[in-house]
């Protein structure tokens, strides 16, 4: 996940900023382009197998062959991404009004944390984001080197006789995403299809990002991959230590203090007082974490520029900062309702294990 853009890919790279909203003119102009032979949709290579995947929610297995006849939507995902968090409402709003005129959704989750490979855990998530339409387990990434995929999200949009027609990588280009998919049931035969495009009312993690303020990448915590370490002691390898307090963070600079072990998947709090600084601009600040031992609880407490959060405060906090770590999933720490500025986000952790992977912003 890299929120300085709104792709992630899996080694953490850049992606490209958001397309601006798209206006009613041009969405006219798409869709005469889509409607003329002139422009016809190419033809990108032929629907791969899932037969890499480790499992199957909410349906059977499905295979090319016996999806011919309909148009099929691959939607790479995993559930601490919030780039594809703020695209689901879309995804599932197409599943929904475009089911019974011929279009399979098919969500591919493909895990970039450890935790995220428990099956227990995709369950619940599919089920706390509403995904309904088939999800393909691809914990040991087959499905996902048989796309050559290497982004979440992504979508791969292929006609009714399996030839992939488009694809498209992260936020965005949700109104040319739908024209495709009516263009393609359009050629299968479909009737009756309102090509008036869905309306949807993200809530939560779902909701865009303020693109305009954002100056805040995506930052990992774990040794090896993070930018911004501004401690003043060097960070150490899967070794506990205790971390001073560091000075005055810049935008976009962290710091541990107290009890900590940076290790390679996460950092790991040792002990009570543990804390994580970190200097951003940004209206939401998130972070994917977790208690260590699974079924334990850690409290936490978030300040922001030093001071209990108030109306400031994340849907996973209260407003005087307090918070529980129950399970290993993205938590919203902070979703400011004013003005946007460089500020200071503290988390504390109260007791020892809790795993903290990395920081998104929106």
């Amino acid at each position: 996940m890299t929120d300085d853009g709104n792709t992630s890919d899996k080694t953490g790279g850049a992606a490209t900023m958001p397309a601006p909203p798209t206006r009613p003119g041009l969405l006219r102009s798409l869709a005469h382009r889509l409607a003329g032979d002139e422009a016809r949709l190419p033809v990108e290579g032929h629907l791969p197998s899932f037969e890499g995947a480790t499992g199957w929610l909410n349906s059977d297995p499905l295979t090319p062959d016996g999806l011919r006849g309909r148009v099929v939507l691959v939607d790479f995902w995993t559930y601490t991404c919030i780039n594809w968090l703020r695209t689901a409402p879309y995804v599932k709003a197409w599943d929904a009004k475009y089911r019974d005129h011929g279009l399979t959704v098919v969500g591919v989750h493909t895990p970039e944390f450890g935790f995220e490979r428990t099956v227990e855990n995709i369950v619940v998530q599919s089920r706390t984001f509403g995904v309904e339409y088939p999800i393909a387990i691809d914990s040991d990434y087959g499905v996902w080197e048989a796309f050559a995929n290497h982004f979440w999200p992504a979508v791969y949009i292929a006609d009714a006789e399996g030839r992939i027609r488009f694809h498209h990588f992260g936020e965005g280009e949700y109104a040319m995403q739908e024209m495709v998919v009516q263009q393609l049931l359009a050629e299968a035969g479909a009737e009756g299809v309102d090509v008036d495009l869905v309306q949807v009312d993200p809530q939560g993690f779902e909701v865009p990002a303020d693109w305009r303020t954002l100056r805040s990448p995506e930052t990992y915590l774990s040794y090896g991959r993070s930018a911004g370490f501004a401690s003043p002691d060097r960070p150490r390898l899967n070794e506990p230590h205790t971390y001073a307090e560091p000075g005055r963070l810049g935008l976009n600079e962290w710091a541990p203090s107290g009890p900590w072990t940076l290790a390679q998947h996460a950092a790991v709090s040792n002990g009570a007082g543990a804390r994580i600084s970190f200097g951003f601009q940004a209206r939401d600040v998130n972070l994917v974490m977790g208690p260590a031992a699974r079924g334990s609880a850690v409290p936490f407490r978030v300040r922001l520029d030093g001071s209990a959060p108030g109306s400031a405060h994340g849907f996973d906090v209260g407003e005087g900062g307090d918070g529980t770590l129950a399970e290993q999933r993205l938590h919203q720490l902070i979703r400011q309702p004013g003005s946007v500025r460089e500020r200071l986000v503290e988390i504390e952790f109260l007791e020892a294990g809790a795993e903290a992977y990395c920081f998104t912003f929106g």
